[in-house]
């Protein structure tokens, strides 16, 4: 698998970082992109001459431009998976959080993906994974804005697969929909049930990307209850109480 090139958007903590460190193992060249680049150097230095990386903060209007230039760093690129994301409880609407997530979740979501987009329609093939979450399945209360941009994103990956179709692109699409996930995104006071290791949700996240899923829920359980969130009715899901306990 030497030969295959992944550039992963996010990759210097959590998912991002341990889904990095899987390809990098197993032979990849691989692209790493962050905020941070101290930690996305220590990734290098595990296979420098397969490695590179570029420090990009995708609520920058120039993002875009500094993904090419990774790209080109790498010679090409075969995948793109977008990792980057924020989100937290927001009863109060605390009019920051709701603003920055909806700058991240949704204007860098959208720029970074839409970039990658067009160079994958140029060299008329490609895969393009996101990381979103169970989120999207239904308006949650406690993070509106999270919940709101996470279906955003399943909306925008579903209307880029027709598109792609439509113009007889060969992109491929996976939309990786973790639940709770113990990372520093859920770090806090609020304790969250059913919490997953980032190693365990990374082996399956790769297994979705050389699998090419299209939809691939994180994990059985997580399954399970999105189907039967699905079924509730909207005036019933709208009457529910969700409750958050503290640590």
């Amino acid at each position: 698998m030497g030969n295959k090139r992944i550039i992963i958007m996010g990759a210097s903590s959590g998912i991002g970082y341990e889904v990095a460190r899987l390809f990098i193992d197993r032979g990849w060249l691989v692209g790493l992109a962050a905020r941070r680049t101290d930690l996305l150097s220590e990734l290098q230095a595990q296979a420098p001459e397969r490695v590179r990386i570029q420090g990009i903060d995708i609520t920058d209007q120039e993002a875009d431009q500094a993904l090419q230039y990774l790209i080109a760093a790498l010679g090409g690129m075969d995948i793109y998976l977008h990792v980057s994301g924020i989100g937290k409880q927001n009863k109060t609407l605390d009019p920051e959080i709701e603003e920055n997530t909806f700058q991240t979740n949704v204007v860098g979501f959208g720029r970074m993906v839409g970039a990658v987009y067009r160079y994958f329609s140029q060299k008329g093939k490609g895969q393009i994974a996101v990381v979103s979450s169970i989120a999207g399945t239904k308006g949650l209360g406690v993070a509106p804005a999270y919940s709101a941009t996470k279906r955003f994103q399943n909306t925008y990956i579903q209307a880029l697969a027709q598109l792609a179709r439509m113009e007889g692109c060969h992109i491929d699409f996976t939309d990786i929909r973790p639940g709770f996930v113990d990372t520093a995104l859920l770090s806090g006071t609020q304790h969250y049930p059913m919490l997953m290791r980032p190693e365990k949700v990374a082996r399956q996240i790769v297994s979705a990307i050389e699998h090419r899923r299209r939809v691939v829920v994180i994990d059985w359980r997580y399954a399970v209850i999105t189907y039967i969130w699905q079924l509730i009715p909207r005036w019933v899901w709208e009457r529910m109480v969700v409750r958050t306990r503290r640590k």
